[in-house]
């Protein structure tokens, strides 16, 4: 087989011989998988199962989300050469005989995007296992501009878990008091303490039958091509919207640095919010086009950094700088607590990236431990954060903690400008993912692909720009998240997957939770989901 080397950057088609096909039947005989307490699936049973949900739409989530969540994150090209153009051919060009036939990049750098090799090093296989193809099938490698990184050790995955997990919701849990009253905080460990179990059931439903390695993989695996598109529709709307909350962050902090900025530009008046909405999309427009985002990987990879500053910032605020903390706030508020509802539920949205945690890791039986481990640590920086913002600054706070600071102390700049910057960084990781699923669907047209490709990204950030200037409200967006999309694939997703693909494998426990849990996320999501609108609805009137 030759090396990437050899066959250059562009390679376009990948052949498998008889030979490499035989040898990789015989590693995929011989693997199962250590420490899983679901291995007692058939041979038979998993072979009909794996070839019966041949990955489709979309093709790149792996490697885009891993892009996005991994602190150790790979060097990646974009729109170099003809990228979309192999997407989307290598997406149309799919038949019943040959739905995907390999995808070759170097073993020593990546993982396969399907393979049955759950928790072994993949130096141990020579070339990707395909699923179901003909000998004479031929396809093109469709994303060997995206290169996954090493396996990761257990620190390197618990930095990943706590990197997804705690965002920028932080910045909202102190006004989340103010909505809920203090009881509302229970909800918080609730969402946490359910969030964790659901995340180790994604794991259960990927060790159930060799071949899963992400959320669509599930949901395929338990609902057929439905199941797999409905869950990557959810998991990429909630990208996009995140992005739309990225614009409104920045613009509501610089207007917070800068009240007296405006402009009048052809006659057109933009007052501070809208010009630092415009600028920060002016500004990250270039990231999205970038060829290579590896810079933009590393940046966003101090997510953990800037959390961890922005909680000194607030903590040296209110003891060095004598802000001081002052009891204050209702114990419970009903008729807003379905907001803050949707606010706690924002915070553990990490579950699209669960899976492509657990499929990274050297040792996934160590999976379980950094989840708890992650949902612990930002248990606790949540809580602290909401309870001494809320102490500090009570009734007045707004919808980020950072708006409240005093600017006349230098932590608050910090905090501040620690809340610009990081944004921008995940801005690009972010909306990438949605911008090459939707090149995957276009027909193929390499003289014309990177203009295509700029195209789409253009179209989607300005399209986010939009949303932001129409529905500025950072708090009630992220209730919104938090309500319909979080509980969705948090709580609804991972119950109903995993009682589908373990059916008659359970307990009446088991099935009572998972039934439990489900019923929970409807109705929080139903509530949340009209009050958050309701709010927002009310405020654009």
């Amino acid at each position: 087989m030759k090396t990437d080397e050899e066959l250059g950057p562009d390679r376009g088609f990948v052949f498998e011989t008889d030979d490499e096909e035989d040898e990789a039947e015989r590693v995929e005989g011989s693997e199962e998988d250590e420490g899983s307490d679901y291995s007692y699936v058939s041979r038979n049973q998993s072979d009909h199962r794996i070839g019966s949900y041949c990955p489709s739409w979309p093709q790149s989530y792996r490697q885009s989300i891993d892009m996005l969540s991994s602190v150790t994150p790979p060097n990646v090209g974009l729109l170099k050469g003809s990228t979309r153009a192999k997407l989307s051919s290598s997406f149309r060009t799919s038949s019943k005989h040959s739905i995907l036939s390999t995808m070759e990049i170097d073993p020593a750098l990546s993982t396969p995007f399907i393979s049955t090799d759950v928790g072994k090093d993949t130096e141990s296989l020579p070339s990707p296992i395909p699923w179901n193809r003909s000998k004479s099938s031929v396809q093109e490698c469709s994303y060997h501009d995206l290169v996954v990184s090493n396996k990761c050790s257990y620190g390197q995955s618990l930095l990943n878990g706590i990197n997804i997990l705690c965002g920028v919701g932080l910045l909202t849990t102190p006004y989340a008091i103010k909505e809920g009253g203090w009881i509302g905080l229970l909800l918080l460990l609730g969402f946490g303490l359910i969030s964790c179990y659901t995340g180790i059931l994604l794991k259960r439903c990927l060790e159930s039958t060799p071949g899963l390695h992400t959320y669509p993989d599930i949901g395929q695996a338990a609902f057929g091509t439905f199941g797999r598109l409905s869950i990557a529709i959810i998991l990429y709307i909630e990208l996009y919207i995140c992005c739309v909350e990225y614009i409104i962050l920045v613009s509501d902090n610089l207007s917070s640095l800068f009240p007296n900025a405006h402009m009048n530009l052809v006659g057109v008046y933009l007052n501070c919010h809208q010009l630092f909405a415009v600028m920060t999309t002016l500004t990250v427009l270039p990231t999205v086009w970038l060829r290579n985002l590896s810079f933009l990987s590393y940046l966003s990879a101090g997510g953990v950094v800037a959390t961890v500053l922005v909680v000194v910032c607030l903590l040296w605020v209110g003891t060095v700088d004598q802000v001081g903390f002052h009891p204050s706030g209702s114990v419970l508020d009903l008729s807003n607590l379905p907001v803050a509802l949707g606010l706690y539920g924002f915070c553990y949205s990490g579950h699209s990236v669960f899976p492509n945690i657990y499929s990274s890791m050297q040792k996934p039986a160590q999976f379980p431990s950094v989840l708890i481990v992650s949902f612990i640590v930002c248990w606790l920086l949540y809580s602290g954060v909401a309870v001494a913002g809320f102490l500090m600054f009570g009734e007045s706070i707004q919808s980020q903690f950072t708006l409240n600071m005093p600017q006349q102390f230098m932590a608050s700049k910090m905090a501040l400008w620690t809340a610009v910057v990081n944004p921008l960084t995940k801005y690009a990781l972010t909306i990438t993912p949605v911008a090459l699923s939707l090149e995957e669907l276009l027909p193929s047209s390499p003289l014309k692909s990177r203009c295509i490709s700029v195209l789409i990204r253009t179209v989607l950030v300005v399209s986010t720009l939009v949303v932001a200037l129409a529905i500025p409200f950072f708090g009630f967006v992220m209730a919104f998240i938090g309500s319909f999309l979080t509980m969705l694939i948090a709580l609804i997703f991972p119950c109903a997957c995993y009682l589908r693909i373990m059916r008659g494998r359970l307990s009446w426990v088991q099935v009572a939770v998972c039934v439990l849990i489900i019923v929970v996320g409807v109705i929080c999501s139903i509530v949340g989901t009209y009050s958050s609108i309701k709010r927002i609805a009310d405020n654009i009137v």
